[in-house]
C-alpha cells in the first residue's frame, strides 16, 4: 500500500470527524439541557458511524446485485433523521445552532473536493465527481467563509444574500448528489459504465453519503429555516439561541 493510498483514508476519517463534531458542537452551544443533546446526538452519530462502517468495511455495500440496492441504505435513515430534526418539537433545537457554525461546516466540502480527486486517480469514482468533471461543490467551501463574513455583522444581517447563497449552494449539492448516485454500479445506474463509483461502497468513503453529505444538507436546511422562517436580530442568527414557539408561529 503506497503512501498516497494510507494517507487518503485517513484523511476522510479525520473530515468526517471534523464534520461531526462542528454539528454535535452547534447542537449543544445554545442548548439548555446540553448534556442530554450531547449525549443523545454523540450517541444516534456515533452508532451510525459505527454501523456503517462495519458494514461496508465487510462488504456489505459492495453486493450490487442484492434488491433492494443496499447503497440505498447509506441515504435514506439519514435523511430520515434530518426531517425528524426539523419538524415538531425538535425543529426549535436545530433553529438554535449558530449561523456562524452552519456557514463554516461548508468548509469540509473543500478538503472532499481533494479526496474525490485523489479517489478519481485511483479508479474509484468517475471524474465527473471531481471538479475536472460536474462537480462544483468545492465553489460552495471557497465561497461560504466570505458570504458569511459579507453578509454579518454585530447591527444587520443580509438575509437576502445568505439565502441567495444558501440556495445556490444546496444547488450544487444536488447536482453532485444526483450525478454520484446515478454513478452508483446500481440498476439505477446511469453515468461512468466505464469507471463506476464504487468508493461510496467501501470504508472510510461510505460516510460521505451516509455522514458528511447529511451533515451538509442539514446545514443549509436549518439555515433557510433561520433565515426565512425564524425572527432574525443579527445576534440571534450569529450566536443561536432556542426559539420558542410563538416565534416560529410569528416569524418576519
Amino acid at each position: 500500500m503506497t503512501t498516497h493510498t494510507i494517507f487518503l483514508p485517513v484523511a476522510f476519517i479525520l473530515i468526517t470527524a471534523l464534520a461531526s463534531f462542528m454539528l454535535i458542537g452547534g447542537l449543544t452551544v445554545r442548548a439548555k439541557n446540553k448534556r442530554t443533546v450531547l449525549k443523545t446526538g454523540l450517541a444516534i452519530l456515533s452508532t451510525w458511524l459505527l454501523v456503517t462502517g462495519v458494514l461496508a468495511w465487510n462488504g456489505f455495500y459492495l453486493n450490487t446485485e442484492a434488491r433492494p440496492p443496499r447503497f440505498m441504505f447509506t441515504i435514506a435513515p439519514m435523511l430520515l433523521m434530518i426531517l425528524w430534526l426539523v419538524t415538531g418539537k425538535r425543529q426549535a433545537i436545530s433553529l438554535a445552532i449558530p449561523l456562524r457554525t452552519l456557514m463554516l461546516i461548508h468548509i469540509i466540502r473543500i478538503p472532499v473536493e481533494f479526496v474525490l480527486l485523489q479517489l478519481y486517480h485511483e479508479g474509484k469514482i468517475p471524474l465527473l465527481m471531481t471538479f475536472e468533471g460536474r462537480n462544483f461543490d468545492i465553489l460552495s467551501g471557497i465561497t461560504a467563509p466570505i458570504i458569511y463574513w459579507l453578509a454579518v455583522n454585530q447591527k444587520k444581517v443580509n438575509k437576502k444574500l445568505l439565502v441567495a447563497w444558501n440556495i445556490a449552494a444546496l444547488l450544487l449539492l444536488l447536482n453532485i448528489v444526483i450525478n454520484a448516485a446515478l454513478s452508483v454500479p446500481t440498476p439505477f445506474q446511469q453515468f461512468a459504465f466505464d469507471q463506476p463509483d464504487v468508493a461510496v461502497l467501501m470504508f472510510p468513503y461510505v460516510w460521505l453519503p451516509s455522514v458528511v453529505v447529511p451533515i451538509v444538507l442539514y446545514a443549509h436546511v436549518v439555515s433557510l429555516m433561520k433565515l426565512i422562517k425564524a425572527p432574525a436580530p443579527a445576534k440571534t442568527l450569529i450566536a443561536g439561541r432556542a426559539i420558542n414557539k410563538n416565534e416560529l408561529l410569528h416569524a418576519e
